[in-house]
């Protein structure tokens, strides 16, 4: 099992940058496919952006795509989402979450963090 904690969030100017950090304990991070979510007030949660397990492949949902960079540092057991260019339709509450697996998963995840806000303003 994997607890996740997120963290970063704000409130930022349209055009703006965050970074969005997700903090892992308990089993091996390594282990793990990552991916972030969102939720906007009134919304389904949505996928964002997904990490395989080795570092090496990367998925977007197209509305992010070309703003937001997903990464991981294994050693430090920690998934970032760097968002760049921010919109307003962006702010949410965003949430990191985990499963087992060694592809690139858009849901399906067994754990999740409690979410960060990210408000956008115009």
């Amino acid at each position: 099992q994997v607890q996740l904690v997120e963290s970063g969030g704000g409130l930022v100017q349209a055009g703006g940058s965050l970074r969005l950090s997700c903090a892992a304990s308990g089993r091996t991070f390594s282990d793990y496919a990552m991916g972030w979510f969102r939720q906007a007030p009134g919304k389904e949660r949505e996928f964002v952006a997904a990490i395989s397990w080795s570092i090496g492949s990367t998925y977007y949902a197209d509305s992010v795509k070309g703003r937001f960079t997903i990464s991981r540092d294994n050693a430090k057991n920690t998934l970032y989402l760097q968002m760049n260019n921010l919109k307003p339709e962006d702010t949410a509450v965003y949430y990191c979450a985990a499963r087992v697996g060694r592809s690139l998963y858009t849901g399906g995840y067994a754990y999740w963090g409690q979410g960060t806000q990210v408000s956008v303003s115009s």
